[in-house]
């Protein structure tokens, strides 16, 4: 977990998008065959539809998580000023699960992949155990939205693990 964290901070999505935190969850996420490490490139068309995201490591019966995926480069690197780009969000995942999967949470907001119009952006998807089942409603806009805000909004604190990937517009 500590090689998680580490690449976390160099890939600055600890401080940009979200505060520092140790992971203690297990989550894999897959685009295909494709399993995501932090930092790697996907093209925007291998993540165009939702990856599978599984949730693993110890957890009591009945947790729940949140799932948020943004971007924090929109609407380029230099000059992120729609950051963060809302991707997905979902809540109320039950633990040991694997998305996208019809029962296992609630959507909040559907799945968009990744369509940077300039320079290479970071996708963060991150993980939040809730201290109990939430109601959530869709922002009223996918841009603008702020990770680390609603999390807090919604009683979840810090996440207990974050898979970032990066993507450039496809020529």
């Amino acid at each position: 977990m500590e090689a998680a964290h580490e690449a976390l901070v160099k890939g600055g999505v600890i401080g940009d998008v979200l505060d520092d935190f140790m992971p203690s969850m297990d989550m894999k996420v897959k685009y295909g065959d494709r399993e995501v490490q932090n930092g790697d490139e996907l093209t925007p068309s291998e993540a165009a539809a939702a990856p599978f995201v599984e949730i693993a490591g110890r957890h009591e019966n009945g947790d729940l998580y949140t799932l948020v995926m943004s971007d924090p480069d929109a609407p380029s690197p230099d000059n992120p000023v729609a950051a963060e780009w809302l991707h997905w969000l979902v809540v109320n995942i039950p633990g040991a699960t694997t998305l996208p999967h019809s029962s296992a949470g609630d959507p909040v907001t559907a799945y968009k992949g990744p369509s940077p119009p300039m320079g290479v952006h970071r996708y963060v998807l991150a993980l939040f155990r809730q201290p109990q089942r939430i109601t959530a409603h869709a922002p009223a806009a996918r841009k603008g939205f702020k990770a680390r805000q609603w999390a807090s909004q919604h009683g979840l604190g810090r996440p207990v693990a974050a898979v970032f990937f990066r993507a450039r517009k496809e020529e």
